[in-house]
């Protein structure tokens, strides 16, 4: 039998990733975990409405999603530990500009530059939807017909309950091969 725990938030894990924005010549840097798909065109990027980095982004109307791997994990942790009010984290990856001038990691396997079409407020935070301009990943992580390749590139999740991070699991089966017989 299962037991009401009330209103949980429970679509956790998601992946990890870190969201860079400009702050005049510098990168702003945040570990974000709420982050979603909301259609085959738009992602959402939820942040504390007190993040330092909302300001560059609610300016610009750009941002880069960076996805983190094991390689990175210990950086990102860091940006996500300190506020950008009080430390300067601009110099703690290595970037350079995107296409639509947001700041990429070059450590980061994946980055998806975005633009902000809108701004859904709720108390506390400001989610941030999002159009994809580019997506950059690294050669290695893409497969024969030039599709990511999770396999290889192994995003980092990450558990809210618990505050864990995960590695990503093996593959169980290909979606839409479980059918059943109609009974």
């Amino acid at each position: 039998m299962k037991k009401n725990i009330g209103s949980a938030l429970a679509l956790y894990p998601t992946p990890t990733v870190v969201v860079g924005a400009m702050n005049g010549e510098k990168p702003a840097w945040t570990l974000v975990a709420h982050v979603g798909i909301i259609g085959h065109d738009r992602i959402l990027i939820s942040l504390a409405s007190a993040h330092y980095i909302n300001q560059f982004i609610n300016e610009k109307k750009k941002l880069s999603v960076n996805i983190v791997d094991e390689g990175m994990l210990p950086e990102a942790d860091f940006v996500g530990s300190v506020s950008g009010a009080r430390v300067d984290k601009s110099e703690v990856f290595a970037y350079e500009l995107g296409e639509a001038g947001t700041p990429i990691i070059c450590k980061a396997p994946l980055t998806m530059e975005c633009s902000v079409v809108d701004v859904y407020n709720t108390p506390g935070f400001e989610s941030f939807i999002c159009s994809i301009d580019n997506t950059y990943v690294e050669e290695e992580h893409l497969n024969e017909t030039g599709k990511v390749n999770y396999r290889t590139l192994r995003p980092v999740l990450f558990e809210f309950p618990t505050y864990e991070y995960l590695k990503t699991g093996d593959i169980i089966g290909k979606c839409l091969s479980f059918k059943q017989e109609k009974r």
